[in-house]
């Protein structure tokens, strides 16, 4: 019979250790880049600021490596990914993706034989097949697919989210579409019209901005925080730039910001406000008593996603 040998002091601390690390990375879900370069399965990843870009990217995951939030691995430096399929999923912003998104494929380095990317919007599209495009092959990557896909449209200024949460937008049957190309690597740009490309540059000079800046604003100058406010902190956690601070003299905002309203849609109380605004773009909300999260995504999920603490 063979003789059992027993584990030294230094190999069971080890050990301990390893299983120890392990825990830490699956529960942050950084774990599953430990593997991804052995499996070369499909890795996602997302912008979200109410959950609706989250919702699409979970359902584009392969189910081994969940989707990864681009605010967090900006924040960690993470920018290095090998896979056999990428995709980015991320919400559109007058026609063009936010500006961590583009800082995010600006710097990293990703490799894979099938790049998808699928941004979300909820009224127009326009131009944004061929903006994703342009900055991509101005990245060095070149997508092979690029399909937007329509859902509740979170921009107070111009919608009221009770009436557009009434609206079905077919969302179920826009992902299988989708899910189905993906899975058949499909090669596939979604058309863009000359009357879309007309309709964004008529959006750009009506707005003011540019593409290079896009939403990119002070938070200072576009947020005031209400006397009702009851310090709660989960405007400094949905922030996925970290512009809201809890100090001794309450919340306040600063720094760049990238307009996504996670803060302003997640607060309570209702106690972040826009401040008035001479742009036409940016006037008053349709419904200031109106928010709206995906309904299939947790406030915590928001935060995990975004919380650059």
């Amino acid at each position: 019979m063979e003789e059992k040998k027993s584990m030294s002091r230094r190999d069971a601390i080890k050990t301990m250790g390893a299983i120890a690390t392990g825990a830490v990375l699956s529960a942050t879900g950084i774990g599953s880049l430990a593997s991804c370069a052995k499996e070369k399965k499909r890795l996602v990843f997302y912008f979200t600021a109410t959950g609706n870009s989250l919702y699409i990217a979970r359902q584009l995951a392969d189910g081994k490596n969940k989707p990864l939030s681009i605010p967090q691995l900006l924040k960690n430096r993470q920018l290095e990914f090998e896979a056999d399929e990428i995709g980015i999923v991320y919400p559109i912003y007058g026609h063009m993706p936010p500006n961590m998104v583009k800082e995010f494929l600006q710097a990293a380095k990703l490799k894979a034989d099938y790049l998808f990317c699928v941004p979300t919007f909820g009224m127009r599209k326009c131009s944004a097949v061929e903006i994703w495009d342009n900055l991509a092959k101005t990245c060095g990557y070149k997508f092979d697919y690029i399909q937007t896909l329509i859902m509740v449209d979170n921009w107070l200024h111009a919608f009221d989210m009770n009436e557009q949460m009434k609206m079905d937008k077919h969302i179920p049957e826009q992902l299988a579409k989708i899910q189905e190309d993906i899975a058949a690597h499909r090669q596939w740009h979604e058309p863009t019209t000359q009357e879309e490309r007309d309709m964004h540059a008529g959006f750009m000079q009506f707005s003011g901005l540019n593409e290079r800046d896009a939403f990119l604003m002070s938070a200072s100058e576009r947020f005031v925080i209400e006397g009702n406010c009851i310090e709660c902190s989960i405007c400094t956690q949905v922030c996925p730039r970290g512009n809201y601070k809890l100090t001794s003299r309450g919340v306040t905002a600063t720094g760049q910001c990238d307009y996504c309203l996670a803060c302003i849609h997640a607060c309570p109380q209702k106690a972040i406000q826009f401040r008035p605004s001479d742009n036409p773009l940016l006037g008053p909300e349709r419904n200031p008593k109106a928010r709206y999260r995906n309904e299939h995504v947790s406030l915590i999920d928001i935060k995990r996603a975004n919380d650059q603490h």
